[in-house]
């Protein structure tokens, strides 16, 4: 657990309460399969979810069954012409995952390890509750926080909000990119960083093929 605590200032107060709660659910073991070497703290941001519904599952079905002469999307263009550097800490494994990832949609990335990823959190406006394991600030100074699905970071650069500076996935949610354990998933959020400090909901992801 102390791989997850580095590199957060206000963290402590907060940790003991919430692990007694996610493990009793079993959510924070399926975190720490999937993301072994991390060494940022988890923040309290996320619900525990990892069985889906019956609902989801039927949504899961009717995304799968898309017209099989459907144009396929070529992954490694949705980034194509991107470059950002990846702030993160040398032993962060899901970090490493992301970052491998980001490069196959596209992303020229330059992964640069940091002693203290919270000061660079810090200088790029991330607030504390929005914060996960590693930073992505690409060249034009768009700030992506954490496993920001490529899908998401593309539609986000196409055409940036105007009050926005980059987006977030709080936390290390199991299943989503870079964290996928098993055939795992926590539904999460994406939210949409603003210049003023605050937040909203970018997009609600239910399902993996949400990501894609």
């Amino acid at each position: 657990m102390r791989h997850y605590i580095h590199g957060f200032s206000n963290g402590h107060h907060w940790l003991s309460g919430r692990v007694l709660l996610l493990m009793a659910v079993s959510a924070l073991p399926l975190t720490l399969a999937a993301c072994s070497q991390s060494t940022t703290s988890v923040p309290d941001s996320q619900p525990v979810k990892v069985e889906q519904s019956a609902t989801q599952n039927a949504q899961v079905q009717n995304e799968s069954s898309a017209p099989a002469d459907a144009p396929a999307i070529d992954p490694s263009s949705l980034l194509k012409n991107v470059s950002a550097t990846v702030y993160k800490d040398a032993n962060c494994g899901c970090c490493k995952e992301w970052v491998g990832y980001a490069k196959d949609n596209g992303l020229s990335a330059t992964a640069q390890d940091v002693a203290d990823v919270s000061l660079f959190k810090d200088r790029y406006g991330v607030p504390q509750q929005m914060r996960s394991c590693h930073t992505t600030v690409t060249t034009d100074g768009f700030v992506f926080e954490g496993h920001v699905p490529a899908k998401h970071m593309a539609q986000f650069l196409e055409n940036p909000p105007i009050s926005a500076i980059g987006l977030a996935v709080p936390s290390m949610p199991v299943g989503s990119p870079g964290m996928e354990y098993q055939d795992k998933f926590m539904p999460y959020k994406v939210m949409q960083l603003n210049k003023d400090g605050t937040t909203e909901v970018y997009a609600a992801i239910d399902s993996p093929q949400q990501q894609l």
